[in-house]
This record gives structure tokens, sequence and C-alpha cells, in this order.
């Protein structure tokens, strides 16, 4: 198969079935009966004799013993580690320490262990290296002396403290701040031969300057690493330590929406990296990150792999993530790659470390499978095929084995043989399992490599949690190995034998994405999304939007024949001023017609009952998704909104259609008492021309009522595409009745008409208050339903992560070009991180890209129309008198 065959394959296999995936792993039956019965009795004599020593064990190990993340002292802790010493003020940090330590069982804990990382957790109250005594009378009392102590939280003695027990955490996990530092303390800790993969701290970089920062500090590390390592050009590069490089500290915008701009400025300088790496003979590793960022991964390396420069260098390393059910696909491909560039790649094998997150960002979108395994056994499996398929191709690859998992560790042995492979530990972790592998493996064992991150330690605070989360949680090997209580038998498996037993090949609390409402008990489907960080579907997205580009139209029910054939009013694309289609609007004898048209057809539509009304709103929740990628584009051509943007509005329109059809179901089914009212105006805005207009109808659809849906006047075509599909849903035609036109007058010859039954309104406060004051008028009082506009803030404390604030700051004011009513107005920070965060914001601001909307790679399409941008140019000018500038985009030319 060609590479490019591979790559196809891989790209199709991102949310394969994971029934189907894990049949294609039980088919490649692998390791042999041989291989499974000699690893299964290592690992658990492995276990056996690390449970007999298990008090010396410390680190991580002795941590999850005694807390894990099912404990809530675990969690606390965790919280703060996670929090604390990035907090730069004593007050935030005072109500930290009380919030997280309240309620704790801390006394249970004290002096299980000898570990010092525990005690230190434990009591906070290390102080520059001893333990502060406590009162015998205080920590005897009924009532746990921590919790007491917490009403003394404004001490700086206990500030101090936990601070410092906070650092010690984060000891345990960095190697040392520096390269210099760490190669010192690695050389010390560990036996003599150890190598070393060094990894410089931080989370991915939001502007330019992190990016470049990033940039220095790695090239720095390689070149303090070959004066500290005193590698010879001479020796095996497989015998040098080396560097893993994490691509999203190297750019501001790795992901896939930016992918050539990501191609074009951050392959140089990795490029210059590697070529940093080859000349002093050490190792260049391209870190694992989430599976939206592999394809991008993928293209880099291949790129790299190609490089004259480059050629004869066998340093170039990949880290392969085991729980995604692309990884034996990815093995293939690296093993060809390798081989038809005549490279040797080292391939570093892990199991991975953002599952939760994987599992989360599918279900928010709507995918259809998860990209990753649900059960862990799945995941050893996928683990132990790729293993194999790596040893038998070490003329291509060397392969590099992470793992703390003793049954793992033992399979791999037993399948390499004398092949070349190494095993790799992360600094902070598998300490006893490793001391008691290596001690009984001998000179034969291959080499030990230890992950080591460099940084501050207010730097590793996403790390740790990661890693945590990945070992803490119930289902972890490591959380469990050293449990006394748990059988040998029953922790180490033949995971085969599990997978072939088990009931389900999928987790059964984790239904697939698109099931998740009906896990949850409420019967119905969520929307289904697209994966628009992925290749394939961006480009049959694509040519879907190219195919479709053709004049629309809106024409107002209840006109006559003559009149549908007027020439109407063009409607504009906001980003180019071309002509998307026209409207042809309502009349006042065109709404008559149509408010009498909806009149007569509501009784019959009332006595049809929920349960037939449930049916047509269903019906058209699975209409509006066949057609996401049409309405997507009508979206954005006529409402300037982006391709995120658009699917959003699709998936809600479809959420809309699904939640009020149970409603229907639930209040208006057989027997039900409740009924329709009548013929319901429902108004709906152009900055939600799609969700907002067809949940609206949506609702008043399901309680009984008839609908006259007037759209806002600059986005009529996508209403009147929806009203269309309402009709091929089923839906009678005089059930709704479209009248686009003109608000005011529309509203003033409808509103007072008697045989209207109520209003929906979402929209301006004014303009609410305008149709209330009309609505007073009337004989009798009818509803009004109004959602309207008010001002959004967000207030932070020094105790958020600025990365992610940065993230949803930028994601809340500026997307849709900051033109909905729940878009950031006001940002409220604590003094204390002010700067920092602006100046991260001022970064983070000058990445984003603004432009075509359907352009794949733009982050803000345009306002609506010419008075909105009239508008807006007078706030900026105002602002610019009356306020001091933080941060301006430049707009693209007019």
């Amino acid at each position: 198969m060609t590479l490019l065959s591979l790559r196809r394959q891989i790209r199709l296999a991102t949310h394969a079935d994971e029934i189907d995936a894990v049949a294609t792993l039980l088919g490649a039956r692998v390791p042999d009966d041989v291989a499974r019965q000699q690893g299964l009795a290592e690992a658990r004599r492995l276990v056996a004799e690390c449970r007999r020593d298990s008090g010396h064990g410390g680190g991580l190990d002795a941590f999850l013993r005694e807390f894990g993340l099912s404990s809530p002292e675990g969690v606390a802790l965790m919280c703060l580690a996670e929090a604390l010493l990035r907090v730069p003020d004593e007050e935030t940090s005072d109500r930290l320490i009380a919030e997280k330590i309240r309620g704790g069982d801390w006394r249970s804990h004290l002096g299980h262990t000898d570990s010092l990382f525990v005690n230190a957790s434990t009591w906070g109250l290390m102080l520059t290296g001893r333990v502060v005594r406590l009162d015998p009378a205080l920590t005897g009392a009924p009532v746990s002396w921590l919790e007491q102590l917490t009403g003394r939280l404004g001490e700086p003695l206990v500030r101090r403290a936990v601070r410092r027990a906070m650092a010690i955490m984060g000891g345990e996990f960095v190697l040392g701040r520096t390269i210099e530092e760490g190669v010192r303390r690695g050389r010390r800790q560990n036996p003599p031969g150890t190598l070393f993969s060094f990894d410089m701290l931080g989370e991915g970089a939001r502007t330019d300057a992190d990016a470049r920062a990033y940039f220095e500090a790695y090239r720095e590390a390689l070149d303090q690493l070959a004066i500290l390592a005193g590698s010879g050009k001479g020796s095996p590069i497989e015998r040098a330590d080396g560097i893993s490089v994490k691509l999203s500290a190297l750019h501001p915008r790795y992901e896939f929406a930016q992918y050539d701009r990501v191609l074009k400025e951050l392959l140089p300088r990795l490029r210059t990296l590697c070529l940093r790496a080859r000349a002093h003979n050490l190792g260049l590793s391209i870190d694992a990150e989430e599976a939206a960022r592999l394809d991008l991964n993928l293209s880099l390396f291949e790129a790299l792999a190609r490089d004259p420069a480059l050629a004869g260098w066998q340093g170039l390393g990949f880290v392969l993530q085991a729980y995604q059910k692309r990884a034996p696909g990815v093995a293939d491909w690296l093993i060809a790659l390798a081989r038809q560039t005549g490279r040797r790649f080292m391939v570093r094998l892990v199991k991975g470390a953002y599952w939760d997150a994987e599992i989360k960002r599918a279900q928010q979108q709507g995918l259809d499978d998860y990209p990753v395994f649900t059960r862990k056994a799945n995941t050893d499996l996928c683990y132990l095929v790729c293993a194999a398929r790596l040893l038998e191709a070490t003329d291509a690859v060397y392969p590099q084995f992470g793992s703390h998992n003793a049954y793992t560790l033992a399979m791999v042995r037993a399948m390499a043989g004398d092949r070349p492979h190494e095993f790799q530990r992360l600094h902070g972790m598998g300490e006893l399992l490793y001391e008691h592998f290596y001690r009984d493996a001998g000179e034969s064992a291959p080499p030990l490599r230890v992950y080591a991150p460099i940084g501050q330690h207010r730097d590793l605070l996403p790390y740790l949690v990661r890693r945590l989360l990945e070992n803490g949680a119930n289902s972890s090997f490591v959380n469990r190995f050293l449990d006394e209580e748990l059988p040998v038998d029953e922790l180490v498996r033949d995971v085969i034998r599990q997978v072939e037993e088990s009931a389900s090949r999928r987790h059964g609390s984790i239904p697939p994405p698109l099931a998740i409402y009906r896990n949850a008990g409420e019967e119905r489907a969520q929307a289904r999304g697209l994966d628009l960080d992925a290749p394939l579907p961006v480009a049959g997205l694509m040519v879907e939007l190219d195919r479709l580009r053709h004049p629309l139209e809106a024409v107002a029910d209840g006109l006559p024949a003559d009149g549908k054939q007027a020439q109407g009013r063009a409607i504009r694309d906001p980003t180019t001023g071309d002509t998307v289609g026209r409207v042809v609007e309502s009349s006042t004898a065109s709404l008559d017609a149509a408010l009498a048209v909806a009149a007569r057809a509501q009784p019959e539509w009332n006595r049809r009952g929920g349960e037939y009304r449930a049916h047509i709103l269903e019906a058209m929740a699975d209409v509006l998704e066949a057609h996401t990628r049409e309405l997507i584009g009508i979206i954005g051509r006529e409402g300037g909104r982006t391709l995120k943007d658009g699917l959003s509005e699709v998936r809600e329109a479809v959420d809309f259609c699904r939640y009020y059809a149970l409603q229907a179901r639930s209040h208006f089914g057989v027997g039900a008492l409740l009924h329709g009212r009548g013929v319901f105006f429902c108004i709906s805005p152009w900055n939600f021309p799609l969700a907002i207009f067809t949940g609206q109808i949506a609702g008043a659809l399901a309680a009984g009522n008839t609908v006259l849906a007037k759209p806002a006047e600059q986005t009529p075509l996508v209403a009147a595409r929806a009203v269309d599909l309402f009709r091929e849903a089923g839906l009678p035609r005089e059930v709704v009745q479209l009248v686009p036109g003109d608000g005011p007058r529309i509203g003033e010859q409808l509103i007072p008409d008697a045989r209207l039954a109520g209003v929906a309104f979402t929209g301006s406060t004014a303009t609410a208050g305008r149709i209330n004051r009309l609505l007073a008028t009337r004989q009798d009082a009818i509803p009004l339903i109004a959602e309207t506009g008010g001002q959004n803030a967000m207030v932070v404390d020094s105790s958020a992560l600025h990365e992610q604030l940065v993230d949803d700051i930028v994601a809340s004011a500026f997307h849709s070009a900051g033109q909905r009513c729940s878009a950031l107005r006001v940002l409220y920070l604590q003094e204390e991180i002010a700067g920092d965060v602006l100046a991260m914001l001022r970064g983070a601001m000058a990445e984003l890209r603004l432009g075509n909307p359907l352009d794949p790679a733009t982050d803000v399409g345009p306002v609506i129309d010419g008075d909105a941008r009239t508008a807006l140019e007078a706030h900026v000018r105002a602002m610019y008198r009356e306020a001091r500038i933080v941060a301006a985009c430049e707009p693209p030319p007019s």
C-alpha cells in the first residue's frame, strides 16, 4: 500500500466504530500464545515483588496508594497543586486553601506512609525543610486539626507552609528548573546508564512571543545538553539523550484550520531544532498531543523525513498514542515512510494522556464515535498490536516503549526477544516497578530512558493534572498495583481474554457521542456534527459549498401568483457585497391572507395531538441534518458566519426540534388537558438566523399552535429554506407561513389583530418594549415571550489558568464578530494578574484571522451590514478618544 493510501486509511479510521476497531485488533492475533503466558507470569511476579517492597516506593506511587483521585483529599490536593503556585496575591491564596482543605478527612492519612511526598502533601507544613509541630490538644480534638487550622489561614505561616508543600509536589514531577539542574539531578537519582528525554514545561503558545520563547528554550536546551551530556558524534544515537518537542508550544495556532500557515511558519523552526540536534548527535521526538492535531503532526514529520539536510540522522522521533484507533495505521505509515526515505525513526509508544478531553470533545461536537477507545483493555490490546508491528520492523524504527504497567512491560519484553528496543518511564513515576524489572533482567535488559520535564514549578500545573488524571483513575494499573486488597491474578489478566470475554466491546457507561442524551434518560439523539479539524470532512464540505453556490430566494406566503414573480429586494453577501438572492416581502394583503390561512389550519393541527406533532419535529431534525452542508453555506453567504458558527447554528436548530418533540409527547399526549392557543407570531433575529428562527417555530408547533414566521430583514434566505425543509419533513403547508419584511410595518398590522394568539420575540430590549406597548392596545391579553439582550461580563480571579482564560475571552468576545447577545462585553480582571493576562490577550488577538467566513482558516467574518459597520466604527472612534486601547485587530481590506 502506498503512503498516500496509508494516510487515507488513517484519516478514515479517526472515528471508527469501536466494535469494528477491536475486531480488527483481535484479528491480528498478537502476541502469540508463548509470549502471552510468559508475559503474564512475569507481570504477576513483578507485582508480587513490588508489593513486598512497597514501603520503599515514593513519589506518585505512594501518593496514589494513599489518596488516588477517588478521595476528596486527593482531589483537593490536585486542585491546590493546579492553581496555588500561580496565585500571586495572599487573599486569593488564603481562600483557595480554605476552600480545598475544608471537609477532607486528612487525619486518616497521617502516618500511613514513610513518603516525604505524601506526608508533605498531607500536612502542608513543610517550612525550610522541617515539619512544624502542632499542639497535641489540637491534633487530638474530635474535629480534624486541619479543619481547625483553617480558621487561622490569614496567618502567613500557613500560607507559606501549603505553598511549600505544593512546591514539594512539583519537585516530584519536574527534574529541574534548567537543563543543567535536570542533568545533575537525573544522574544522581537514577542508576548509571539511564538515558533521558527532556521536555520544556508549559502549555501551548497563545502568542507569537510565547512561541519564540519556547523555540529559544528548546534550542538552548539542545546546546546545553550537548555540553552536559557529553554526547560524542561517534556514539550510537540510541544511547544519547534527547529532547521532546511539543509543537503547540512552537506555534500559537497549531491547529488544522491553519494548516497552510503552520506548515509555512512552524516547519522552519522545527527544522532548525532538528539540524541542531543532528549536529549534537541528540535525539528529537515530536510529542503527541490531542487527536485533532495528529494529521498536522504527520505532515510535518513527513516533511522532516524527506529533508535532504537531515538525511543520515537517525534521531528523529515520533510519539504514538495507543489509545487512538488510528494507532496501528500510523505505525504502518511510519514504517513505510522510513523505508521509502532510507531512514530509521525513533518511535515512542505510549497509552495516551488526553483521554478525558478526547471523550468530552467528541461528545460536544456530536461526532460519530470517539477517536480513542472507551475501554482500557482495548487500549492495552492496541498497544500490544502496535508493539508487535514496531518490533517486526526494527530496520525502519527503533521502538521505545513508555509504560508504568507491569503487564505491558512484561508482555513487550516477552515479545521483543533480542530485538533492539528500550523502555521509558516518566520522572516521578514507576521507580519501584522498573527497579525490580531491571534488577531481575540483568545485563540483557534493554536501555531505560526517563521522560523528564524541565521548567518552573508554576509551569508544571497542567502537566501534573494530566499525569494524575491518566494514572489516578480507579481503573489505572498505576493506581492499583500496590493495593494489597486486590488479588494479583485479578489485577494482572490476559488482555486478549479480557477483551474477548467482555460483554461489550465498548464501555457501557460511555455511549457513542450521538447517544449521550439517551444514556442520561432523554429519548432523543444529540445533533450530529462535522469534524472541522479533519481533512476529509472539510474537503467534502468545501466541495458541497461550491456545488450549492446558486441564487436563492425567499418569497412571502399569502402573495398571489403574480406577486411571487416580483423583482423583490436583493440580499447581499456581507463579505463581498455580491448578490446572494432575492426576497419578495409580505404586503398588507398577503399578511392578511397568511394570517387567515394559519388561523383556519390551527384547530386541525391542535387536534392531531402531541405524538403526531413530535413525529413531524423529529422528521424536521433529520431533514436539517441531511442538509447541514447546504445550510452552513447559506448562513455563511447571507449572514457572514464562519464554518464553525454555521455548523453550530444547524446543530442548535436540530436540537430545538428534538427537544420540543419530547415536550410535545410529554405535555400534549393522549389525555393531556393542554392545547394550543391559536396563531403565534414569531420574530427572530439575524444573529441566529436559523437556530432561533427554527426554535421559535418548533416550540409553537409542539404546543399545537400555527405560526407566522418573520425572519430578520438581513437573513430571510436561510429562513425560507428552513420553512421549505419543514414542509419537506411532512408539515402541512398552512401550518407555518413565512412573512418576511419590515419589522415595524408587519408588527403594527399583525399584533393588534384579534386572530393572533401570542408573540415570540428575540431581539433588542427596545424593540421588545415597542411590541409590549402595541400589545397593550388590544382588547384581550395575549402572551409575549421575549428574549432580549444584555451586557455579558466575565469575572476572573488570580487562580485562573491564563491560557484557558484567554481562549475563552477570544471565543466569547470575538467569534461571530461579537454579534451574539451572549458575547463578552466587559472583562473584570483581578489587578494582580491583569498585566500578564492582557499581554497574552493582546498577542492572541494578533493571531486571529479576519476574512471570508467560508474559508476554513477564518476566525472572524464580517459584521452583518453597512449599518452595523458604521455603528461599530463610531464606537471605535469613541474608544480611541475616551479609553486606553489594550489591543485592536487590523481589519482586512474592504
